[in-house]
């Protein structure tokens, strides 16, 4: 087979037409997000397949599509494209608490931990930049390890197979019964039975597959499994609804961490203990963090602290706190 040497013929200004086709979709609308004309671009991509000697993007009425081949090129092109912006990103933090960060958070830690972290991190690095993308875990992984993001924030779940990530647990975020302070659930000291939980309405949350089960694991634990809650995606309308009414919540408490910092809502104490959450920070392999990444770890690790010595957060023990780079999170022993 004939060597296409694209270390030495491969130019950047191709690689971003492969990234703006795969992402546009059209040689029009590609065209038009770098600035160039149709014409322009169609040289651009035939030079780009020219040099690896193959079809990159299939023609169609309605835009292109990238084949086997194509994909091989639009990876390479965005793992280029993303070391260049962190390498910009780097030169610019050298010398000053500057640069920009790019966090991948899972949409519990969105809600709950991450605005505490921010918070810090802005008082103490106020010129960093923090680019968010939330989403599920299996949607920010492949976004990881093209170093399209520098870490991911929220629960730690172990893969099928190991992946190399680095995993490191820092908190716990076990599904918990929320209620206002005054709650009448308040009134007696102690766990509260599943009898006495049953008298009041329950609202859920609508959140991704994986913690739907574990909150209706814990329903069912509870017996609570034959009443009708209400749910809802909105956070701020289950919030609403727990300061208002007498209505209990059954979610993973740090989604309402602000709230239980102020004290306008309390753990209700259970007789059955949850399973453990861990959740923390993965990591790519083998990849120091910029000045910035550290800037805002370091954040993270504060605001945790903070809330693990309010009694809202438990610390994994040693053992599962440790980062792994086996592709697990560790177990909490006992």
């Amino acid at each position: 087979m004939a060597r296409r040497y694209l270390d030495q013929r491969l130019k950047l200004p191709l690689l971003r037409v492969a990234d703006a086709l795969e992402t546009h979709g059209s040689l029009l609308k590609a065209a038009s997000a770098l600035g160039v004309s149709q014409p322009a671009l169609s040289r651009s991509l035939q030079e780009l397949e020219e040099i690896t000697g193959t079809r990159l993007f299939e023609r169609h009425p309605r835009g292109v599509i990238p084949t086997e081949a194509g994909q091989v090129i639009i990876r390479l092109a965005r793992r280029i494209l993303a070391e260049l912006r962190r390498a910009d990103e780097e030169l610019e933090a050298l010398g000053a608490a500057t640069g920009t960060v790019a966090v991948g958070v899972l949409p519990v830690a969105a809600v709950g931990v991450l605005p505490g972290v921010l918070i810090r991190l802005k008082a103490s690095h106020p010129a960093i930049q923090v680019r968010l993308q939330q989403g599920r875990t299996e949607e920010l992984l492949p976004l990881l390890a093209a170093r399209e993001l520098d870490l991911v924030v929220g629960r730690l779940y172990t893969p099928a197979v190991p992946d190399g990530f680095q995993r490191e647990a820092l908190w716990e975020e076990p599904i918990s019964i929320l209620a206002r302070t005054d709650h009448p659930l308040f009134a007696s000291p102690g766990p509260v039975t599943a009898e006495t939980l049953m008298r009041h309405d329950l609202i859920l949350p609508t959140v991704s597959q994986r913690v739907g089960q574990e909150i209706e694991h814990l329903v069912t634990l509870l017996g609570l499994g034959a009443s009708v809650p209400l749910r809802s995606s909105s956070y701020g309308f289950i919030r609403e609804m727990l300061l208002a009414t007498d209505h209990v919540a059954v979610m993973p408490r740090s989604m309402m961490v602000g709230d239980l910092l102020r004290g306008t809502l309390r753990v209700v104490p259970l007789a059955v203990p949850a399973p453990p959450r861990p959740a923390g920070l993965v990591l790519p392999p083998d990849h120091a963090p910029s000045p910035a990444a550290s800037a805002f770890i370091a954040s993270l690790r504060g605001y945790i602290g903070e809330i693990t010595a309010r009694g809202l957060a438990d610390i994994p023990n040693a053992d599962t706190a440790r980062p792994r780079s086996d592709g697990s999170a560790g177990r909490k022993r006992g």
